[in-house]
């Protein structure tokens, strides 16, 4: 809190005119504690006597009414009574002063243990330096208490003595100010133990009737003495004011002078004075604000959702200044420049921060709910609420994204008409709700009976129509949209009436159950007509899972707490709030037998999470749906189960499968439904050691996801009359749809893991898994989960499981085989494995049908492959036969895949085929058919390399061939990656024989133009003789071969002309930096042509002809000349 050491002035004016000399020298025992009368040892706690007429009566009076009206009341007070009153103004609780010097007022006053954060805290410092007797002088006047504390000296700060002093009205601290200069929303440590000694200590407190009566009691020397005095010991400070205000009173015409009667800071509020505990606003506004500009950091959103968690906890103490507090924190959040910037680039605001603006709208919710405001207050917040509605930068109830929803909140029965033009609003603003519940009222009389009287019943009551005030056991319903029925709950929780709230929750999930009751008897009745029409329409457009006002949350909230035994008891708006230790509950006459409202609760979660309802639009607004349904679940996984439950859930499970369209579990379910897998997951473990039938029922039923169909149903576009109709002809936009998809995967997984070992319901299972889920990589997962529990460590391999897993992996194969997957590779050596696992009848099996599930290079390099490696002869545990049998149809696969893609496949096929030498000939004549014009050369060169590595050089040099009329290497390509083929292919010929060099070089003169790649080949031809490297020559001449003839006088031709092509090719746009590596080129190209017998005249001409032609490059020709003359 921001104390101010300056005095903030007085609130009223004081004069007593009818106070007499002999009034102002009445007797009074100067310093008399306060309490110091016979009458004020009522309020001791060591005494037993009754408390008297004048404590009870000055205590009512301190309570409510303002000191000023009480000396207006009466021409005379006595003093006695003066004390008693101002006794009793100071506040007599210490849970208001808790609320307003620490975060959790519960946490204060009711833990005792203190973690290092709670003792930092103002509230827990104080009651440490009021218990260590830091706290002296203190001093009553009036409705001013002053005192002094000490914070004793520690390692690093010196003693501090802080001077503290509180103004008080009506119970109510109005104003502090301490000396340390704090600057926080909350008291400092020196406020809250100066007010804990006078709420402890009162009878030690010396207490002093406001000071303009004493002042009364004194002549004039006695005013002219005390005035002296005063300006003495205070003459730094108070002398120029002194001046100043005595020359205002000698000036008959001042301002001063025309005023009856002077300020007194220690008389108390005046009639128009509003009653209420101080609060800084100055400061909460500079907190909201600074947590704004952190942006979400250093714990900013922790802080504003504690800020809220005070608001809330004002409201609960019905302290007007929570309404207060939010006003000063949404104009905060109003003002931050974030909110144009995002509307100005297009973004969308953080999740975390969205949720902070959901806050804020459901407390303005509460506020103008609230059941004891006065009809000012609530126009007062109307126009509020309208400013800050009319904002551009106003954020949406669902993110981003302006719904199309009718203003359902105003179309209830006991509300005025609403303005038409409202029931279409295109852009439903965080504050529109708030807005419309400007229009609610608690005058219904129904209503006033229902959240009044724990007995409020009708025995006598049969009227069926749907809007009966009772139902058929004469119990209390109440009909009104159900989130705004919900809210009135929270309204009345959040401004302590528990009681009151519970009554209201038990009455409206009364009215959910028998809702329940008739749709379920409508359904029934028209199942036939529906279904044959196909009807798929969504019952509700608002699902109250999800929903901005959180319906159900609220209502499992209240009746849990309730049943707990946790909630606060908060008897009437007169009396202190105090914590009571027992459950504020009505009479369990409104229960069935055997029920609790903990029962009540987990059943009203349940109908809530079952209700059919559109998916709703916008990306915040679809993930607040799984986030609301996942904390609901989490809330229901800490209730255990007892038999009472498990009647519940199988009653509701029953209802959600056969309620059709009212149910998400139904029948007949809309596209666009919100879909039920993390529900029925929660369902199905929770039902399965009790009703494993049922469970299957609800999980299997839970599968569907309708969205993801390729095509609607026909019913689509017609719905019954009575229900509101969507959009239909628009492809939605799930912007959760990989996390539906994969609560649905859990769902399976889930179902596939409790049906192990129960054939009948494996199939069941995968056949739902086949027909719902149409995500490769979930069943995927799927398959590779059944896998695992399949073949557990611990058991032997379920065989049933095991097929389930395998068939999960054969149509995962089959989706993904024409479309790009990156883990496609890993689901083909898992099918493999899990073939494997099952059988060599499997893997014959894939082999089999392997063009509806592999492509031929993964049919070859993995499949074929792993069937016939030693691992999984050894794994199957094969006979000869067997084995023989698998090899057989491996390598017919193989022959299949390479005339299929010869380019990718043949050398897998000639490996698989080495054993077998009639599909090994049939594989190599794959090759030769496919050489022609299906494969590369690089395909062939590796063929051929594999064939040498075999033993076969002629089959070698055959493929080489082939793959030489596939190549051309221009002349500057001297370092193509198929120059080492080409060199191994003439090497190879060169080994075989003259006869195989002379056909391939003239390939390679015709294939090859780089002329260092040719003088290469040149000089291994000649520097052994034909065939002397072939280890299976049969053809050895002995002698060298001569260039003069052919064939290498067709090379060496071939290579000088590449030489002086090259050549001049490389000088039509050379550069200085490449001269000297253009003289190294020509020097080679000088041994090649010297090669020749007239190679020398040849060279000589060469150059000359370049020193002709290129004279214009002269100092590369003088490189030239220098290098060759």
């Amino acid at each position: 809190m921001a104390e101010r050491v300056q005095q903030p002035p007085a609130k009223r004016l004081c004069c007593r005119p009818g106070y007499s000399a002999t009034c102002r020298q009445g007797q009074r025992a100067a310093g008399a504690p306060c309490g110091g009368s016979a009458g004020a040892q009522g309020e001791s706690s060591k005494t037993q006597n009754p408390e008297t007429l004048l404590d009870i009566a000055a205590r009512k009076v301190a309570e409510k009414w303002p000191f000023q009206r009480v000396e207006e009341r009466f021409e005379r007070i006595p003093e006695p009574v003066q004390r008693r009153i101002v006794y009793w103004s100071f506040p007599r609780s210490e849970r208001e002063i808790c609320m307003y010097s620490s975060f959790n007022a519960g946490e204060e006053i009711g833990g005792s243990g203190e973690s290092s954060d709670e003792t930092r805290l103002p509230f827990r410092r104080g009651i440490a330096l009021l218990e260590s007797g830091c706290v002296d002088n203190v001093l009553q006047v009036g409705f001013h208490l002053s005192g002094t504390v000490r914070e004793p000296a520690t390692s690093s700060e010196p003693e501090l003595v802080c001077k503290v002093s509180v103004s008080f009205d009506r119970c109510k601290i109005t104003a502090v100010t301490c000396s340390c200069g704090n600057k926080d929303i909350f008291y400092c440590a020196h406020v809250v133990a100066l007010s804990l000694y006078r709420v402890r200590k009162p009878e030690q407190v010396k207490l002093r009737l406001p000071i303009s009566e004493t002042l009364f009691q004194m002549n004039r020397d006695q005013l002219q003495k005390f005035v002296q005095y005063l300006i003495t010991v205070h003459h730094t400070e108070v002398l120029p004011t002194a001046q100043k205000l005595a020359d205002e009173i000698l000036s008959q015409n001042s301002e001063i002078n025309q005023v009856h009667g002077a300020p007194d800071p220690t008389a108390g509020a005046s009639v128009d004075d509003e009653n209420c505990w101080h609060l800084d606003e100055e400061q909460v506004q500079e907190q909201v604000k600074l947590f704004l500009s952190q942006g979400g950091y250093h714990g900013s959103g922790k802080q504003l959702n504690l800020l809220f968690s005070k608001v809330r906890e004002m409201l609960k103490m019905r302290d007007s200044n929570g309404a207060r507090m939010l006003s000063l924190i949404t104009d905060q959040f109003m003002g931050d420049p974030r909110l144009a910037l995002w509307r100005q680039q297009g973004t969308s605001m953080t999740d975390k921060y969205r949720q902070l603006w959901d806050e804020l709208g459901a407390l303005w919710m509460c506020i103008v709910l609230s059941p004891h405001c006065k009809p000012e207050q609530k126009c007062f917040w109307l126009r509020q609420l309208h400013r800050w509605n009319s904002v551009d930068v106003c954020p949406l109830e669902d993110g981003n994204h302006g719904s199309e929803l009718t203003n359902l909140t105003n179309a209830l029965p006991q509300g005025p008409p609403g303005n038409p033009d409202s029931l279409t609003r295109p852009h439903r603003t965080v504050f529109t709700r708030a807005i419309e519940a400007c229009d609610l009222h608690w005058q219904d009389p129904h209503l006033q009976h229902i959240i009044t009287e724990d007995h409020y019943a009708n025995y006598c009551y049969h009227d069926n129509l749907d809007s009966s005030l009772f139902d058929a056991r004469g119990w209390p319903m109440w009909h009104e949209h159900v989130p705004t029925a919900c809210a009135r709950v929270d309204a009345l929780r959040s401004h302590g009436y528990p009681k009151e709230a519970l009554r209201l929750a038990i009455a409206i999930v009364n009215t959910l159950r028998r809702q329940q009751q008739k749709q379920l008897e409508f359904f029934r009745t028209h199942k036939k007509e529906l279904l044959h029409k196909g009807m798929t329409s969504v019952t509700n457009l608002e699902g109250w899972v999800g929903h901005p006002l959180d319906p159900i949350g609220t209502l499992f909230s209240t009746l849990m707490e309730t049943g707990r035994g946790i909630e606060d008891d908060f008897s009437g708006s007169l009396g202190p709030c105090r914590r009571t230790e027992h459950p504020v509950c009505p009479v369990h006459r409104f229960l069935e037998e055997g029920e609790s409202f903990m029962s009540l609760a987990v059943e009203t979660a349940l109908i809530g999470l079952g209700q059919q309802r559109v998916m709703p639009d916008g990306l915040y607004a679809q993930e607040k749906v799984c986030r609301n349904e996942e904390q609901l679940l989490a809330k229901l996984q800490e209730v255990e189960l007892n038999d009472m439950l498990v009647k519940i859930f199988r009653k509701q499970a029953v209802f959600f499968l056969e309620a059709g369209p009212y149910s998400g579990l139904g029948e007949l379910l809309y596209r666009e439904s919100v879909p039920m897998h993390t529900f029925a997951k929660y369902l199905f473990t929770s039902l399965l050691p009790h009703d494993a039938e049922l469970a299957y029922k609800i999980a299997l039923r839970a599968m569907r996801l309708p969205v993801l169909e390729s095509t609607a149903g026909s019913g689509d576009l017609s719905r019954p009359h009575h229900i509101v109709s969507v959009v239909p002809n628009r492809y939605p936009r799930w912007f959760t749809l990989s996390h539906i998809e994969s609560q649905q995967c859990e769902l399976a997984s889930t179902m596939l893991t409790a049906a192990k070992g129960d054939a009948r319901k494996l199939e069941t299972v995968l056949e739902s898994i086949q027909k719902n889920i149409h995500s490769s990589s979930h069943i995927f997962k799927l398959a590779q989960d059944a896998f695992k529990i399949a073949t557990l460590m611990d058991s032997l391999p379920d065989i049933t499981l095991l097929k389930v897993s395998l068939e999960l992996g054969l149509q995962v194969m089959r989706m993904t085989l024409s479309t790009l997957n990156w883990r496609r590779r890993e689901m083909v050596r898992w099918l493999v494995t899990c073939a494997t696992e099952v059988g060599v009848f499997a893997l014959d099996s894939i082999m089999q049908s392997w063009f509806t599930l592999f492509s031929p290079t993964e049919a070859t390099s993995v499949v074929a492959s792993t069937v016939m490696s030693n691992n999984t002869i050894v794994r199957l545990h094969l006979d000869c036969h067997q084995q023989e049998n698998l090899a057989n149809s491996a390598r017919t696969l193989a022959l299949q895949c390479a005339m299929k893609d010869p380019q990718n496949c043949a050398l897998s096929a000639l490996t698989l085929c080495e054993k077998d030498h009639i599909a090994f000939e049939t594989a190599y004549q794959i090759v030769l058919d496919a050489a022609a014009t299906g494969m590369n050369y690089t395909q062939l060169f590796t063929i051929a390399r594999y064939m040498e590595h075999r033993g076969y050089p002629m089959r070698a040099y055959k493929l080489a061939t082939l793959a030489m009329t596939h190549l051309n290497l221009s002349y500057n390509q001297d370092t193509h990656p198929a120059i080492n083929d080409v060199l191994w292919a003439c090497a190879l010929s060169h080994s075989l024989g003259k006869n195989e060099l002379a056909a391939v070089i003239p390939l390679v003169v015709k294939s090859v133009k780089c002329a260092t790649v040719l003088s290469d080949i040149l000089r291994r031809c000649t520097l052994t003789t034909p065939g002397m490297v072939a280890l299976h020559s049969r053809r050895n001449s002995g002698k060298l071969m001569s260039l003069d003839k052919a064939p290498l006088r067709q090379l060496l031709d071939a290579t000088i002309g590449a030489y002086i092509n090259t050549t001049h090719s490389r000088l039509t746009h050379i550069s200085p930096r490449h001269y000297s590596e253009f003289i190294e080129f020509l020097s080679k190209a000088r041994e090649t042509f010297l090669m020749a017998h007239d190679g020398h005249i040849q060279f000589t001409q060469f150059i000359d002809n370049l020193k002709q032609i290129y004279k214009g490059k002269k100092k590369l020709m003088m490189l030239v000349r220098e290098r060759f003359g």
